[in-house]
């Protein structure tokens, strides 16, 4: 397989992608919110008052590129720096280099390509030099800063949210390929709008993607002798796997089991199934979604439908015991089940509002009347005194209160109408009017 090309072989050797990179501010393309006339990232690079920063965004949305534009407007010495290759010596070389510039009042911006990859020792290497100014630190990451950026660190720097490419912005970006002597501007591309609107698509956001797939298009486009014309055949060919936008240890991760669990939640079956299936053929492990199914029959489903339950555990064993990809449509049975089931949040409101307590109250001594007391000096402590076995009366029930002094009276499960939740209300009901009228009055 051949190494990519450098800057120093020749331009055409290059990937689309590298030989069209944008060299200005007026060649980027997307993040109008932060580079649109008058928008803060702009006037902070047209008047050279950069600081450290974080650029944060999926992969080929431009930090890179946006980075090394930054560096041929400002008046300062720039770094190139990547967190896969460099360690704690590399970094201090560098931090010395950038105190000799500071010395002779040269600026050092150091650009740290995926800066989520340091750990916090490497990370903390930065701190003191960035506090000085002896570097204007910019760093790039496809993850939360939130979770993978030392928090003294992060708090030096301004975070800038980049965002994936509009399919609008993306179908631009490959009509300037085609036209632009960097790309294909001097060979005639016979390619119809729609087509480059299902390669914008197909490379969700990502501009890299994007230009790769019209790269890919053209190398294989039927050549004649003065055209080369890209069929709809030759997308369908290239495109016939689409690598997902996937990260079972990143943020997308949480992203699409919230849209699974909140599609089902809006008693959405569609939608949530298409998130099923975005996780499934994305590599997911059926057990996770299994575990956090299982956890939304109870949450968001609870006593309005109780087999939900009992589904949601039967497709986890099945996911246990048969695998992918024959366990998917056990999970798409319990996630439109779900989808379908009436909804009641009240089994969760409950526990939430009795652990607010709990924690609150940890001290609160268990009534002695439902205390064991299995030895003579607990009986004589008078543990147990008291105590009421609900079987030996006719209706089921006792007066006995349960909860600590402190609490008594308090209510944690509110049943709801929902399903069959509406049953548990009315027999709820019951059980509370019964020991109201039988509770002694008090003294």
């Amino acid at each position: 397989m051949p190494e990519q090309g450098t800057l120093f072989e020749n331009a055409l050797s290059q990937p689309l992608a590298a030989r069209l990179r944008p060299r200005t501010l007026e060649e980027y393309c997307g993040q109008k919110h932060l580079l649109g006339e008058g928008k803060i990232l702009r006037r902070l690079i047209e008047s050279d008052q950069i600081g450290s920063m974080i650029f944060w965004g999926p992969p080929g949305v431009g930090k890179t590129t946006l980075a090394r534009i930054i560096a041929q407007r400002t008046k300062a010495t720039f770094i190139d720096f990547s967190a896969v290759t460099s360690g704690i010596k590399e970094i201090k070389q560098v931090m010395e280099q950038a105190e000799k510039n500071r010395r002779f009042g040269v600026k050092t911006i150091l650009f740290v390509d995926e800066i989520h990859r340091f750990n916090k020792a490497q990370q903390d290497a930065f701190l003191p030099f960035v506090e000085k100014g002896s570097i204007i630190l910019i760093g790039a990451t496809t993850e939360n800063p939130s979770f993978e950026i030392n928090g003294a660190l992060l708090s030096r720097c301004k975070v800038f949210v980049l965002q994936a490419l509009s399919t609008d912005e993306l179908t631009e970006l490959l009509r300037h390929a085609l036209n632009d002597k960097r790309g294909f501007g001097e060979q005639r591309v016979e390619i119809s709008e729609e087509l480059l609107r299902a390669i914008a698509n197909f490379a969700n956001g990502d501009a890299r993607n994007a230009l790769s797939t019209l790269e890919m298009a053209v190398l294989n486009g039927n050549v004649t002798e003065d055209r080369t014309i890209v069929t709809e055949e030759t997308i369908e060919q290239i495109t016939s796997k689409k690598s997902l936008l996937y990260d079972k240890k990143g943020e997308e991760h949480y992203n699409l089991i919230s849209a699974l669990h909140k599609s089902m939640r809006n008693s959405d079956p569609d939608a949530a199934v298409y998130w099923l299936a975005r996780m499934l053929e994305a590599g997911e492990d059926p057990i996770y979604i299994a575990r956090r199914v299982t956890r939304f029959a109870s949450e968001d489903v609870g006593l309005a439908d109780p087999r939900a339950l009992e589904l949601c555990i039967s497709a986890f064993e099945a996911c246990r015991l048969i695998g992918m990809p024959e366990c998917s449509v056990h999970l798409t049975q319990a996630v439109v089940y779900l989808s379908l089931a009436p909804k009641s949040n009240a089994l969760y409101v409950a526990y939430e509002r009795a652990k607010k307590d709990a924690l609150q109250m940890l001290a609160e001594p268990v009534p002695l009347v439902i205390r064991n007391a299995p030895t003579k000096l607990m009986k004589e402590l008078e543990y147990g005194k008291g105590y009421q076995y609900a079987h030996d009366s006719e209706e089921k029930l006792t007066d006995m209160q349960c909860l600590p002094e402190s609490l008594a009276g308090r209510e944690y499960y509110l049943p709801t109408e929902e399903g069959l939740e509406g049953r548990f209300k009315t027999r709820l009901e019951e059980i509370k009017a019964w020991k109201k009228a039988h509770r002694p009055p008090k003294k």
